[in-house]
């Protein structure tokens, strides 16, 4: 994972520094604002690499409420188009979301065909072969 955030952080396009990385307690602020624990990688996710621009996909963030990648905001949106709520969307794309489920593993939901069968080991797997590849 150490090697994906460094490959992150190599391709990152913001130059301008726009987003700042979360703290530790503002996690525990959004697991109290959407009812669910954020699973361990995407905590570390969010700690080390959210501010990352990069691509043509912009996975969820944690510091930015204005924006809609803002996990608050995202997860309200993407359940209120019926997600299921045990699933916590990071990325939203192709007229549905990419999930990590709480054992970590990542998939595709949309409305129109539900789960998908394409899925990933974990986050790190995700960001390799889905965000770095946009």
């Amino acid at each position: 994972m150490n090697d994906v955030i460094d490959e992150l952080r190599e391709l990152n396009q913001d130059r301008f520094n726009s987003m700042r990385l979360p703290t530790e307690d503002e996690l525990v602020e959004l697991e109290e604002e959407i009812l669910i624990s954020i699973p361990a990688d995407l905590k570390e996710f969010l700690l080390e690499a959210s501010d990352v621009v990069y691509g043509s996909l912009s996975p969820v963030t944690a510091t930015e409420p204005h924006e809609q990648t803002h996990l608050p905001e995202l997860t309200a949106t993407a359940w209120s188009l019926g997600l299921p709520r045990e699933l916590i969307p990071i990325c939203e794309a192709n007229d549905g979301y990419y999930f990590i489920e709480q054992d970590g593993s990542i998939g595709f939901w949309s409305a129109e065909e539900d789960v998908s069968e394409e899925q990933w080991d974990n986050l790190w797997d995700w960001i390799s072969d889905v965000w770095m590849s946009s």
